[in-house]
């Protein structure tokens, strides 16, 4: 470890005020737990649609793979760096409102597209809409609460994506069925509007009323702010150049390396698994759309939730033991849980087994993603933590979004080039990558309690 990060922490300013109101901080989770649970909405809707999309556009399993995962993440990606250094020195409440806005309008405009090239470059106006607010969130959060408490905090946040998700499957389930038996729409200029479209439409607008709820968020005053050189005065924070933060990344890299590099496999496999759940219940055991959307959208809503609180209470018991490596203990173990049902879930003779299985292994993934994305947080400067999370999450979702949905996809086509063959496909994935990742988790728990120790300043 050179000096460079050493010597960063020693020199942190230590906020003179206290921390903002437990109420306002908790009604600001409260909003972002909103926000984020339209960003899955507005994101995992398409996976309900897959059967008609590919009938109306006559796409393979491989190309649809590609609006699932990859058009979304295409932009998401490239902007998340840009947007995080902006977030990391102005109105964070902003961005997020924007971005908001963004996503919303572009769900909506999938319900325009009348061919492939269309929707899939909505689908990129959706990933652009949502790069905006990862970064922004996380790092309001981190100034909100002392990073003893980040961990629940940041798995209440969570609650968002598994509501997301949820109502996603289960109220666009309703739509589908809705909206399914309904003739084909002339629009003049743009031509017939097919149900799935619709669906789109319906579940799009109502995001753009989430934008004055986020007005209503104060944003914090920054803390843990890296000391100006000797001599220097006091300054507002001021973005910091992205060589430096790369730097920062690299001289702890036995930190930062597992943290990233776990998670984006954790993520392949979540995410290549989440994307074609819908369809594996439809082949497989015959369910409908309506059908698998019920089902799978209320276990997310009340197993899923049960697993976060259980992670963020469990890191926060770890912490007042006095393990410095709390956030990332609790990952580990939930890596390492979720294996078993991972892998036999999809490989369940019956529905109702496939889908306890797909329960408890909710449940259990659900315990990681508090802890996970405090332990970012919690040791890293605050003019660099949007931009490291979204170096994390141009990582979770490059390789997650972008490559799960493909990699679930090419193993279907032209390993078993069979699409009954999905179930083969999940198991496969889960097999080969689960252990590679928790085995990057292990080797990262040293070098993150070490990290963690020395960011104490940083509060």
């Amino acid at each position: 470890m050179n000096s460079t990060v050493a010597a960063a922490p020693a020199g942190a300013v230590a906020p003179a005020e206290p921390w903002p109101n437990v109420a306002r901080a908790w009604y600001a989770v409260f909003v972002f737990a909103i926000v984020l649970m339209f960003a899955f909405i507005d994101r995992q809707i398409i996976t309900l649609l897959v059967g008609p999309i590919k009938k109306d556009l006559g796409v393979t399993d491989t190309q649809m793979s590609l609006l699932l995962g990859f058009a979304f993440v295409m932009f998401y990606v490239v902007l998340g760096i840009p947007i995080a250094r902006l977030a990391d020195v102005k109105s964070r409440r902003l961005i997020i409102g924007i971005g908001v806005t963004v996503w919303s309008a572009m769900t909506a405009a999938c319900g325009l597209a009348q061919n492939y090239s269309q929707l899939f470059v909505a689908r990129v106006g959706v990933g652009v809409g949502e790069a905006c607010n990862g970064p922004a969130t996380f790092s309001m959060l981190s100034d909100y609460f002392p990073k003893e408490k980040l961990a629940k905090a940041a798995a209440v946040l969570s609650i968002g994506f598994f509501l997301g998700s949820g109502l996603a499957l289960i109220v666009g389930g309703q739509v589908v069925q809705l909206v399914s038996g309904m003739p084909d729409i002339t629009v003049p200029l743009l031509g017939a509007i097919h149900p799935w479209q619709v669906a789109f439409i319906a579940v799009g607008l109502p995001g753009l009323l989430v934008t004055a709820l986020v007005s209503t968020v104060q944003e914090p005053k920054r803390r843990g702010l890296m000391a100006p050189p000797v001599g220097a005065p006091t300054r507002k924070a001021q973005a910091i150049p992205v060589r430096q933060v790369f730097g920062y990344l690299f001289d702890d890299w036995k930190c930062y390396g597992p943290m990233y590099a776990g998670m984006g496999l954790r993520s392949l496999v979540a995410f290549g698994a989440s994307a074609w759940l819908p369809t594996f219940f439809i082949r497989t055991y015959g369910w409908t759309a309506p059908q698998v959307g019920m089902a799978v959208g209320v276990i997310l809503l009340t197993i899923s939730p049960l697993g976060l609180l259980t992670g963020g209470f469990l890191a926060e018991w770890y912490a007042k033991r006095g393990y410095a490596d709390a956030n990332m203990r609790v990952n580990l173990i939930s890596t390492i849980a979720i294996l078993p049902t991972s892998m036999l879930y999809p490989l369940m003779p019956t529905p109702e087994l496939a889908i306890g299985l797909f329960a408890a292994n909710s449940f259990l993934a659900s315990i990681g993603p508090g802890p996970a994305n405090a332990a970012l947080q919690t040791i890293t400067p605050n003019q660099m933590r949007a931009q490291a999370t979204a170096f994390y999450l141009f990582i979770f979702n490059l390789v997650g979004y972008g490559l799960g949905p493909v990699t679930v996809a090419v193993i279907t086509d032209y390993v078993f080039q069979a699409e009954d063959a999905l179930r083969y496909s999940l198991a496969i994935n889960a097999a080969v990558l689960g252990p590679i990742a928790w085995l990057i988790f292990w080797f990262g728990l040293k070098p993150y309690r070490e990290s963690y120790l020395r960011a104490s300043a940083h509060s």
